[in-house]
C-alpha cells in the first residue's frame, strides 16, 4: 500500500495549472506548424502564424495562452493499492486556488443563475477512476468557455450507425463555426450511456495529436472524420482555410442494444493539458 499526502498532491496541482495555462503541449505545438506549412489560404495561414507567435510569446513571458484560463476539469487514475493521507478533493481545490492565485489566472467559475464569481476558480471538476496498482494519475484541462459551449451530445437509434454519428459531429462542428477558436481537436465520445457519452469525449481530448487509437478501425474513423471536418472550410478562428481541426479523437464504450450515445467535446487552439503520475 502506498501512503500519498495530499499536500503533495495541492503542490502538484498548484504547478500544473499554472504550467498547462503557458505552456502548449509539444505535439499541439508540432500540429499547429504542420498546419501553417500545409495552409494554403491566406487569412488561414496568417492567423495559423500568429497563434504560433502568441505560445511563443506565452512560453517566453509566463502569461497565459488565453485570457480565458478555464474551468479546471481534473481526470484522476486512483490505484487501489493507494492511501491518501488527507481529504483528495480539498487538495485538489486547494492546488487550484493557490495556482490561480500565483499564475495571476483569471477566475471564472461562477454560480449558474446569479453569476456572481467564487473568486478562486474553485470547485474543480473532478472525475475519479479505481484501477489497478499503487500509484495515481492525475490529469488537468483547462476548459475555456468558448469551445465547452459548443458541445453536444445526442441519443441516436443503433440503426443510424456511423453515418448518424458522422453528420451529427460535422453538424456540431459547423453550427459551432468560428466560436470555439478553431483549429482545435474535437473529442467524440460514442456508447456508453447518456452521461458516459461526453465523459468518454472529453477524455478523447488528453490523447497526444501524434498518436492513433489502439484499435487500427478507431483510427481509420478518427481519420475520416477529421478529413470531413476540415473539409467544411470553416478554417482557422473561422476565417477560411483548410485547417479547422488539428485532430479528432475518439473514445468508445458497449452502450445498449436499444441506444447510440454520442458526444462531441471540442478544444481550442489552445489545447492545454497537463499530466503528473505520484
Amino acid at each position: 500500500m502506498r501512503s500519498i499526502d495530499a499536500r503533495e498532491i495541492a503542490f502538484q496541482v498548484s504547478r500544473m495549472v499554472v504550467e498547462a495555462n503557458v505552456s502548449l503541449p509539444p505535439d499541439v505545438l508540432r500540429a499547429l506548424e504542420a498546419a501553417f506549412e500545409s495552409e494554403d489560404h491566406s487569412a488561414g495561414r496568417e492567423i495559423l502564424a500568429q497563434l504560433l507567435e502568441n505560445a511563443r510569446l506565452a512560453g517566453e513571458t509566463g502569461l497565459p495562452l488565453c485570457q480565458d484560463t478555464g474551468l479546471a476539469v481534473f481526470f484522476i487514475e486512483m490505484g487501489c493499492e493507494c492511501r491518501i493521507e488527507g481529504d483528495l478533493y480539498k487538495a485538489i481545490n486547494d492546488g487550484v486556488r493557490l495556482g490561480y492565485k500565483k499564475g495571476y489566472l483569471r477566475s471564472s467559475v461562477c454560480h449558474p443563475l446569479t453569476r456572481r464569481n467564487t473568486g478562486d476558480n474553485t470547485p474543480a471538476v473532478v472525475h475519479m477512476d479505481l484501477v489497478p496498482g499503487d500509484r495515481m494519475i492525475i490529469r488537468f484541462m483547462p476548459k475555456g468557455g468558448g469551445s465547452e459551449n459548443m458541445s453536444g451530445a445526442a441519443m441516436l437509434t443503433p440503426a443510424q450507425g456511423w453515418e448518424g454519428i458522422k453528420r451529427f459531429v460535422l453538424q456540431r462542428i459547423a453550427q459551432a463555426g468560428p466560436n470555439p477558436c478553431p483549429p482545435g481537436v474535437v473529442g467524440v465520445g460514442i456508447g456508453g450511456s447518456f452521461d458516459q457519452a461526453p465523459i468518454l469525449a472529453k477524455k478523447a481530448l488528453f490523447r497526444p495529436l501524434d498518436r492513433d487509437h489502439d484499435d487500427p478501425e478507431v483510427a481509420s474513423l478518427e481519420k475520416e472524420l477529421l478529413q470531413a471536418v476540415n473539409a467544411l472550410g470553416i478554417g482557422p478562428m473561422g476565417m477560411g482555410g483548410r485547417t479547422t481541426a488539428l485532430g479528432v479523437k475518439m473514445e468508445m464504450a458497449p452502450c445498449h442494444i436499444a441506444s447510440l450515445p454520442v458526444a462531441v467535446n471540442i478544444q481550442c487552439h489552445s489545447s492545454r493539458h497537463k499530466e503528473v503520475i505520484l
